[in-house]
């Protein structure tokens, strides 16, 4: 391709659009306007929200560790973007996460928390996740306290949550650290990838990608290719699939297959591959089949939107359209475009913006709709308000930056364009 058919190519993405990037920046300054007034807590750590944008309780609410620490990463993003206000928000959640969450005694981060402490004292994979992510965000923009829990985290999961046999972490345990039998999770070990990438990002310490790695390779390239690229959500203690598994807490332990892990693997994965030189040549393989994999079945071809679940006959079992695997599905499509640039792709990426657009921002009180029907009605079945930034922010922001690495170190080494 010639370097003028290559500028013709790349001015068709949306991507590239200069009122598309000023369209999506606007929607991330509508999501730091939404949540940056409201979520604080006076006693320490956020409140859930709800449609209009209120705490959803006053009355000393249990804080999951989760929301926490994705505030203290989002609003580290927007300090590197110079949004005002957004290092005090950083510091706010911090401070909770390391005098609240943080079990002085026995190690470890609470899974939830409230002004007195631990509301539920179990130490959660998923959960220190994002405090490792929270602390490599604060480290960006030099927190007094990211390195300390930097150094903690790190600790914490390389000896109590670390299985080297398997190169993936264990799922949960007790406040002493006696270990919940019989499962393993998905969900903890994506987040954690995520989050070990930008932990190598922050300290250029290799050990982080090095398990990164062996996440990715354990889940998507064993377990996800013998699944013709559907990401299995649950297994047992050695990483057997385990297709019958149920658990009440649907949000976070859905049963079946979720398109919208798949797409999140997609863009982390080419990220990955990036980060690690591009040397695993299974991975932007791997990356291309997971996406379309979600768009060919987890895609509503009537009505639009990703159905929340799929049983093992791939036919929708939880059909609700969340607006995190809309968020996910737009980040891939934008990964992948970067480095494997196709119509399918660009399709991809414009429809999905396209039913955010029309479904998901609430045009009366700000902020977007976590949750709507089959048929695209707000609802609140699994999710009570709109708790989260994370996914919608991200979304927005990701594709004004290259598609080399996490946000943080993209903002801080690439000027903003739009």
């Amino acid at each position: 391709m010639s370097e003028n058919q290559s500028q013709h190519a790349l001015s068709s993405l949306w991507s590239a659009r200069p009122y598309h990037r000023k369209w999506l920046l606007a929607q991330a300054d509508g999501l730091f306007d939404f949540f940056q007034g409201s979520a604080i807590n006076p006693k320490g750590g956020f409140y859930d929200l709800s449609r209009d944008g209120k705490p959803l309780s006053t009355e000393n609410p249990a804080r999951g560790i989760h929301a926490s620490a994705r505030m203290v990463h989002c609003y580290a993003i927007g300090h590197l973007l110079g949004r005002p206000g957004s290092a005090e928000i950083v510091d706010h959640g911090m401070r909770y996460l390391w005098e609240r969450h943080r079990d002085e005694t026995n190690g470890g981060y609470f899974w939830q928390a409230n002004d007195t402490g631990a509301a539920d004292d179990s130490k959660q994979g998923y959960g220190h996740a994002f405090v490792l992510l929270a602390a490599s965000s604060a480290k960006c923009i030099g927190h007094p306290l990211a390195d300390a829990m930097l150094a903690d985290i790190t600790e914490v999961i390389e000896e109590k949550f670390w299985e080297e046999e398997h190169g993936a972490i264990a799922e949960e345990f007790s406040r002493d650290w006696q270990p919940v039998p019989g499962y393993r999770g998905q969900n903890s070990n994506m987040h954690l990838t995520e989050s070990l990438m930008a932990a190598f990002e922050a300290t250029g310490e290799q050990h982080y990608l090095t398990k990164a790695e062996r996440i990715a390779d354990l889940i998507i390239n064993r377990r996800a290719r013998e699944e013709a690229f559907r990401v299995a959500e649950h297994f047992d203690e050695n990483w057997v699939v385990d297709r019958n598994y149920y658990h009440s807490n649907e949000m976070f332990r859905p049963a079946g297959t979720t398109p919208g892990h798949a797409l999140e693997w997609a863009r982390l994965i080419l990220q990955l591959w990036v980060l690690g030189g591009k040397k695993h040549e299974w991975m932007p393989e791997a990356a291309r089949g997971l996406f379309f994999q979600s768009m060919a079945l987890g895609w509503d071809k009537d009505k639009g939107g990703f159905f929340y679940t799929l049983n093992w006959a791939n036919t929708p079992e939880k059909r609700a359209k969340l607006w995190w695997p809309l968020c996910e599905g737009a980040a891939a499509a934008h990964f992948l475009n970067q480095h494997q640039e196709s119509d399918f792709h660009e399709e991809s990426y414009r429809k999905i913006w396209n039913f955010i657009a029309n479904n998901n921002l609430d045009r009366d009180f700000g902020g977007w709709f976590e949750e709507l029907t089959e048929e695209g009605k707000p609802s609140n079945s699994l999710f009570p308000g709109k708790g989260d930034i994370y996914h919608a922010l991200q979304a927005c922001l990701i594709p004004l930056f290259p598609a080399e690495g996490s946000l943080t170190r993209m903002i801080a080494q690439h000027p903003l364009d739009v």
